[in-house]
C-alpha cells in the first residue's frame, strides 16, 4: 500500500489491533445504540403528532368556484383543468 498516507496507515493498524481484542460474543449496541434508537422513536412520534394536527385542519369538502349560489345548470360550470 504505497499510496496511503502515514496517518491513514497508522489508523488502520490501530483499528486492526482493536478489532482483534474485541470478543465477538460480547458485542452489543450498548447505551449509545439505545439512545440513538430512543431519539429516533421520539422524532417519529413528534412527526406523527404534528401530521395528525395538520390533517385535522384540512377541509376535504370541495367548494365551487362560483360560490354557494346553487345554480349549476350551465355548461360553463365545469371545473377548469389543474394548473401545474
Amino acid at each position: 500500500m504505497p499510496d496511503m498516507s502515514a496517518s491513514a496507515s497508522l489508523a488502520m493498524t490501530h483499528l486492526v489491533s482493536l478489532a482483534k481484542e474485541v470478543d465477538e460474543d460480547k458485542v452489543t449496541p450498548g447505551v449509545l445504540g439505545f439512545i440513538v434508537f430512543a431519539v429516533m422513536a421520539l422524532a417519529v412520534w413528534g412527526l406523527m403528532k404534528s401530521m395528525n394536527r395538520h390533517m385535522g385542519k384540512v377541509d376535504f369538502k370541495e367548494t365551487s368556484e362560483r360560490g354557494d349560489s346553487g345554480e349549476g345548470g350551465d355548461s360553463d360550470s365545469k371545473a377548469s383543468p389543474a394548473k401545474g
